[in-house]
């Protein structure tokens, strides 16, 4: 059907697979990145500022996602020879923000038929029907989707934001905990809520010298920035 939907995974689902033509050869996603955590994103087309803006962005900043144990993937619905001629341009003449000579290692999915897109509702019709939306998929090492963003063709990514993202997934994990409004490495954390009356009264009349209680579902704890930074990656 013309205007049909494609359901978009879930957080909490298996990352849909497939396999595909990239930049970097052929992949078969998830599966041969298991254990690393993955970004997946779209972006709606080769040779467009907005998204020319990014790549630069997420390839000046690919070392350090490697450094936190995150492989990208990126897609659009153009062909490989139009992934090729755009990467090396960037590479070659684009000089944006002090970023330049910017080589694109992660691979960038060809994806012509719109088939991975549509798996991972990509395509939106009431924004684009022959585009991608800027979408962003956090899937972890177990191949989980964690965390699902997605932003309109006009309006580039937060790259701050995504990175915090990835940090805070690796430490919710690490450490068991939540994190409240706009944390940040170092920043206090949230423990779980009592799971009785006398662990909330105990909490209340400060027996943990560690918490910090507003009141009796609302504690939190200070773990530092090193504590958080060492654990990183894993």
């Amino acid at each position: 059907m013309e205007n049909q939907v494609n359901v978009m995974p879930r957080i909490g689902d298996a990352a849909p697979q497939f396999t595909a033509v990239t930049t970097q050869g052929t992949i078969n996603f998830p599966d041969d990145f298991k254990g690393k955590w993955k970004i997946l994103f779209s972006h709606p087309a080769d040779f467009t500022p907005v998204c020319t803006s990014e790549f630069m962005t997420f390839g000046t900043m690919a070392k350090e996602f490697e450094e936190l144990n995150c492989q990208l993937v990126g897609l659009s619905v153009d062909g490989l020879h139009s992934h090729i001629a755009w990467l090396r341009t960037i590479k070659e003449k684009i000089d944006w923000k002090g970023k330049k000579n910017v080589e694109i290692q992660f691979p960038l999915v060809v994806d012509v038929t719109m088939n991975v897109a549509k798996l991972y509702g990509m395509i939106q019709p009431g924004e684009s029907t022959t585009s991608a939306v800027r979408a962003v998929f956090f899937i972890d090492p177990e191949d989980k989707i964690r965390t699902i963003l997605y932003y309109p063709l006009s309006l580039g990514r937060n790259f701050d934001e995504i990175k915090r993202v990835l940090i805070g997934l690796q430490t919710v994990d690490n450490f068991g905990v939540a994190l409240p409004a706009d944390w940040r490495p170092g920043d206090e954390v949230i423990v779980p809520p009592a799971g009785s009356c006398g662990v909330a009264k105990e909490r209340m009349e400060g027996v943990d010298k560690e918490l910090h209680c507003y009141d009796w579902f609302f504690c939190t704890k200070q773990i530092s920035k090193a504590e958080v930074e060492s654990k990183l990656g894993k």
